[in-house]
């Protein structure tokens, strides 16, 4: 009984250690990563989703230009910002990853949340065969067969870490939506908070409208990117077609230090 509770006592020992280690990364990696004086490297890496001839013949067409309006729209927003870097984000096509990444907890507590996030870490890196530089942000892009699947869940982006998990179709017609999804996921990464609610998928008001305080109201012209539909009517939004859609508003730009401090 005594050694199985040193052996406990070393356990949490061991992970309180680990937690140190990963907090003292996670504030070192964000302000190197917040504040925009060199360009971020984001890899994009493909997975076959379903493991399928369909996927794997749609990701063995993919080339850097398919994210390239990525990189041309955080280009002009950066712009409307006077934000002195001009490339912000420069997109590399990585290396096919053959598994699937681990599960977030269906439960969502904490302990598990913590667990899940520290494997996901170890995942992305176990996985990375990138030759390039090395990745600021690393961006899994999950492919699925639309004709099999009406609904992906959710996507999601991790600020520690710098990894996001982003769940795309393998269709040429729906890239730019995929690209949407990626574009917000990134900003996940570098502290970017959703602008819509998460039970309904309505746009949070005023933080989740481009114009909040336009005269009328509704429609709004464009989508704020963390909000990701655009509101027509109260009640009535929809999503955009494509990334020139969306506009990066003030709360967002305040939040990944686009702007002074609010």
């Amino acid at each position: 009984m005594a050694s199985g509770g040193f052996i406990k006592k070393l356990r949490i020992i061991f992970l309180v250690f680990v937690l140190i280690i990963v907090a003292g990364d996670y504030w070192f990696t964000k302000l190197r990563t917040t504040d925009w004086d060199m360009p971020l490297h984001m890899v994009v890496y493909p997975i076959n989703g379903d493991n399928s001839e369909r996927v794997a013949e749609y990701i063995e067409q993919l080339t850097e230009a398919v994210y390239k309006p990525v990189e041309e729209y955080f280009i002009e927003e950066a712009a409307e910002y006077e934000l002195p870097l001009k490339d912000p984000v420069v997109i590399k096509l990585g290396p096919v990853v053959d598994e699937l990444p681990p599960r977030p907890p269906a439960d969502r507590q904490v302990l598990k949340v913590m667990w899940w996030s520290l494997k996901m870490r170890y995942w992305a890196f176990s996985v990375d065969a990138y030759k390039g530089p090395a990745a600021d942000v690393r961006m899994f892009v999950v492919y699925y067969d639309p004709n099999e699947h009406e609904q992906l869940k959710h996507s999601l982006g991790l600020e520690k870490g710098l990894i996001a998990v982003v769940n795309a179709y393998a269709d040429v017609k729906r890239e730019n939506k995929n690209n949407i999804v990626l574009a917000h996921e990134f900003l996940h990464t570098v502290g970017a908070t959703d602008k819509y609610d998460l039970a309904s998928g309505a746009p949070l008001f005023p933080v989740g409208y481009v114009e909040p305080d336009r005269d009328p109201l509704y429609p709004q012209e464009f989508a704020e990117i963390m909000a990701g539909v655009t509101p027509i009517s109260e009640g009535e939004w929809i999503m955009p077609e494509k990334l020139s859609g969306t506009l990066i508003g003030l709360d967002t730009a305040n939040e990944i230090n686009w702007i002074p401090k609010q």
